[in-house]
């Protein structure tokens, strides 16, 4: 049993030993090349995002009219906060095609209306908004230490 308790101790000194002999490991930081762009302001921004956006609109029916809305694969994280804290016509201002927009408030749509319209608009492309299973988890167990 001595025996044993020395060759653990003489194991934990070895281990101690290799460890304060490495050097640090040094990251090197890269500055990037590019210069950031002096005029820019946020009606640039404003203007990229439409015309991101623009010319990406599928056709779903709301209370049996077609609309044409913005696929949710492209609306901005800030559009579906406007959704999810039920300011509805705010959002559909932003994602409905402003030649539709009229319509939309003209047709006045219940809840369970909008969200038929919203789900038909989701089915027309790939994946819905919230369907995304993510990453596998690791078959693999990690190792406690």
């Amino acid at each position: 049993m001595e025996a044993r308790a020395m060759a653990a101790n003489a194991r934990t000194a070895a281990r101690k030993k290799t460890t304060a002999a490495r050097p640090a490991r040094k990251t090197a930081v890269v500055a990037p090349d590019v210069e950031p762009e002096e005029d820019f302001d946020d009606d640039d921004a404003a203007e990229a995002q439409e015309d991101e956006a623009e010319g990406h609109y599928v056709t779903a029916k709301l209370v049996g009219e077609d609309v044409q809305i913005l696929p949710p694969s492209v609306w901005r994280q800030s559009w579906n906060r406007l959704l999810n804290s039920g300011q509805i016509d705010a959002f559909a201002e932003l994602v409905i095609h402003p030649e539709d927009y009229e319509r939309y408030e003209e047709l006045d749509p219940t809840n369970a209306q909008f969200g038929e319209f919203i789900g038909e608009a989701s089915e027309q492309v790939a994946e819905g908004p919230g369907k995304s299973r993510g990453p596998n988890r690791s078959t693999r167990r990690t190792r406690r230490r």
